[in-house]
């Protein structure tokens, strides 16, 4: 292996020694300690200690590395106290997730790192909303994200590199290369000899490396951030390098044919710088094996501390509790004057609203800038705000879903606009494995309100009618709203952008330009998770959202049936109080709502009712929903589809229990 000093200092040749010995000497002893059954799992990078090591060190300080679960020595280079990270391997209260996640599935704002989560791509979207942030900041800062070869074959690796093109993101997104994805070879991966062919395609530079060579990787990362700090765009490093131990300890090495790892033995980054030290007499032999006892005294006394760590605290309260950022609530007070708009009008006018109070905020969908949004709710934003804060994006949703993660970790607020809400299930894994749990993680909040134009009776079909709400409603950490008129609409928007959680806001689109209602003129917030009776009764309690809510209104005005109206308007948390209250009051219940009946909110609602009020019912609760088929798009097949008829039959039914 052939080292170039470049200009490096004796003294910082031993750095970097002391830095690329450090972290094979913890990942020795964590080895045992996974043979003794004193650590669960370990990701071994054994091998790979130059390209962590190397890229760490050419990095600033204050600079954000988005590491993987062989990037032990970023970890390490960026001066982590050692029985913390031990704690965190161990699962104690005392690691950085307090035994909530493990090994490096974990960031820390003060060392400027951000954690992986185990589907590999789903970070590089969040390299390039930090970036982003950094950019609105108007500060020269690079940001570096890892990546295996195998984990390039995931859509987030394309569309991150895409976006990170178009917008000219300083991002160097680093391949480590060693050629097997677990037990894959790359060969079954891609179709390609080095990834340096991938950059011309995405139109950014790409260059491959020695990952092996600390001192290559450490002048090439460095120029690289020098560079794209000055003059933002992406750089795409391929450092080739080589895992000695297999993708977890578990699965071994037998997959690698022998010579290989032979070759590549010979190859190990840490004996080869050393015996460039050696020969070179920046180091003598006695250096060395001084540093490696006072190394592993460091390790040992870490590990002793950490072993004598708590277990995680059992707490309920606070396990729930530390789900969701805290929301500060704030009340605006009686809403004053109104006007009546439509509610795709209060919509956009809540925008304005949120730009307005929050300098901060970027918007961000596809055709939102010039074209106003295939539903013109963004018109006109781009020349008030400018093309900074209102971003036409490409068509990939994952990308921009993860982005708004990395805008939030430079404090940056987001809204992401789905086109139609069918659309999210291209982002699916962004909302509920980064944005939904990521403050549960690491305490780190995903500030993004994401718009959800939804629903169906417009003769859209399959692919633009869906109500998909119950996707969501599952997974802790998300907050939903679905607002059934203008006033609210507006409120509730304003409330999700105070909101410092991720809001997924439902709208409905057969509503945009068929609801009209009275509207604040200056700002109003709705609070999220109350319900609201627009309907007082006593024979028995509709509850619903949504279109659901103009459904219901049409029987009260048109057929004269008579019952209680709740309106949920906020369906993650929902409020229990209040149904709770109706259910009491009335004896009877039917939930409505436009989503398939098998697995929708609804049900959960339902059984809810059954364990704590049962003794007040006098009948059965009653579900009505749409059919368990896809949206057709025949009107009349769609009017069949949709509860509307079937709502008023059961609703007589439970009338006359």
């Amino acid at each position: 292996m052939n080292f170039r000093r470049y200009r490096h200092s004796k003294k910082e040749l031993l750095i970097i020694y002391e830095n690329l010995l450090l972290p094979r000497l913890i990942e020795e002893r964590m080895i045992l300690l996974l043979r003794q059954g004193k650590i669960s799992k370990w990701f071994s990078g054994i091998g790979q200690e130059a390209t962590s090591v190397g890229a760490a060190l050419a990095m600033s300080h204050e600079e954000f590395i988005l590491p993987m679960h062989r990037n032990l020595g970023v970890f390490t280079v960026r001066k982590l106290s050692l029985e913390k990270l031990f704690c965190q391997f161990q699962g104690k209260y005392e690691g950085f997730t307090k035994g909530r996640d493990r090994s490096f599935h974990f960031g820390t704002r003060e060392h400027f790192l951000v954690g992986m989560i185990s589907h590999l791509g789903a970070q590089l979207p969040v390299a390039n909303g930090i970036a982003l942030g950094h950019l609105m900041a108007n500060e020269n800062k690079a940001v570096l994200a890892f990546t295996g070869d195998a984990g390039t074959s995931e859509g987030d690796f394309h569309e991150a590199l895409n976006v990170a093109a178009v917008w000219q993101l300083p991002v160097i997104f680093l391949v480590e290369n060693n050629g097997y994805g677990l037990s894959t070879p790359s060969a079954q991966q891609f179709r390609f000899d080095s990834f340096v062919d991938k950059g011309p395609g995405y139109g950014i530079e790409a260059v491959s490396i020695d990952g092996n060579n600390v001192l290559e990787v450490i002048n090439t990362v460095k120029h690289s951030a020098e560079r794209i700090r000055e003059s933002p765009s992406p750089i795409l490093i391929e450092a080739n390098t080589f895992r000695m131990r297999g993708h977890e300890e578990a699965s071994g090495t037998k997959y690698v044919p022998k010579e290989l790892m032979e070759t590549w033995n010979k190859k190990d980054p840490i004996a080869n710088f050393e015996s460039f030290l050696l020969k070179s007499g920046t180091i003598s032999q006695e250096d060395s094996d001084q540093l490696r006892s006072r190394l592993n005294q460091q390790i040992e006394k870490a590990l002793t501390s950490a072993f004598a760590g708590s277990p995680p605290v059992v707490d309920t309260n606070l396990e729930v509790s530390e789900v969701y950022a805290d929301c500060e609530a704030h009340s605006t007070g009686p809403p004053g004057k109104v006007e009546t708009l439509r509610f795709v009008d209060a919509i956009q006018q809540g925008l304005e609203k949120a730009m307005q109070k929050y300098p901060n905020l970027v918007l961000m969908g596809q055709d939102i800038a010039e074209y106003g949004g295939v539903f013109k709710v963004t018109e006109g934003m781009l020349e008030k705000y400018g093309s900074d804060r209102v971003r036409n994006t490409p068509l990939c949703e994952s990308a921009i879903l993860g982005m708004s993660l990395g805008l939030s970790i430079t404090g940056v607020k987001s809204m992401v606009e789905m086109q139609f809400a069918d659309f999210v299930s291209c982002g699916f894994n962004q909302i509920v494995n980064n944005l939904a749990k990521s403050y549960y993680r690491w305490s780190q909040n995903a500030d993004v309100v994401i718009r959800m134009p939804t629903g169906a009776g417009v003769g859209a079909g399959p692919f633009h009618s869906q109500s998909n709400e119950a996707w969501f409603f599952h997974t802790p950490g998300l907050k939903i709203v679905y607002p059934s008129n203008p006033g609210e609409a507006q409120g509730l928007l304003l409330s999700a952008f105070e909101d410092p959680n991720p809001v997924l806001f439902f709208e409905h689109k057969a509503l945009y330009r068929s609801k009209s209602g009275p509207v604040p003129v200056g700002y109003a917030t709705v609070p999220i998770g109350q319900a609201k009776i627009l309907h007082q009764g006593e024979q028995a309690c509709v509850i619903t959202y949504g279109m659901g809510v103009i459904w219901a209104e049409q029987l009260l005005d048109q057929e004269g049936l008579e019952f209680e109206l709740v309106d949920l308007r906020s369906l993650q948390p929902w409020d229990k109080d209040t149904v709770a209250a109706s259910v009491k009051k009335t004896g009877k219940v039917l939930i409505l709502h436009e989503d398939c009946i098998t697995g929708g909110i609804g049900a959960e609602i339902a059984a809810w009712i059954a364990e704590h009020c049962f003794e007040f019912l006098d009948a059965p609760v009653v579900r009505v929903g749409a059919l368990d088929t896809p949206v057709p798009f025949s009107a009349v097949l769609e009017e069949n589809f949709l509860p509307k008829q079937r709502f008023k039959e059961e609703l007589v039914k439970l009338l006359e229990y």
